[in-house]
C-alpha cells in the first residue's frame, strides 16, 4: 500500500522545482496522490478495511489543504499541478 522508494524518488525528480527540492507542495500532493490510488486500488478487494480507509479520508483530507495552500499563494502553479496529476477541479 505505501510508495516504494524508488517510485518515491521517481515522482520528487518529476515534481520537483529545483534539484534539491523533496518538500515544496508539488511533491507533497503528488507522492500523496500516489498513495491515495494505491489504496483505492486496495480497497477493491478489501472492501470492510474500515482502518485503512480511515487513513486514507486523512491522506485525502492533507491533500486537500495542501492544495488549498497552493491556489492561495500560486494559482498557476496550482493549476498546472492538477492538470500533470489529473486532479478535478
Amino acid at each position: 500500500m505505501s510508495v516504494t522508494a524508488e517510485k518515491k524518488q521517481q515522482i520528487i525528480k518529476d515534481n520537483a522545482r529545483g534539484s534539491e527540492d523533496t518538500g515544496s507542495p508539488e511533491v507533497q500532493v503528488a507522492i500523496l496522490t500516489e498513495r491515495i490510488l494505491n489504496l483505492t486500488e486496495h480497497f477493491k478487494t478489501h472492501a470492510k478495511d474500515n482502518h485503512s480507509r480511515r487513513g486514507l479520508l486523512m491522506l485525502v483530507n492533507k491533500r486537500r489543504s495542501l492544495l488549498d495552500y497552493l491556489k492561495r499563494k500560486d494559482v498557476q502553479r496550482y493549476s498546472d499541478l492538477i492538470a500533470k496529476l489529473g486532479l478535478r477541479k
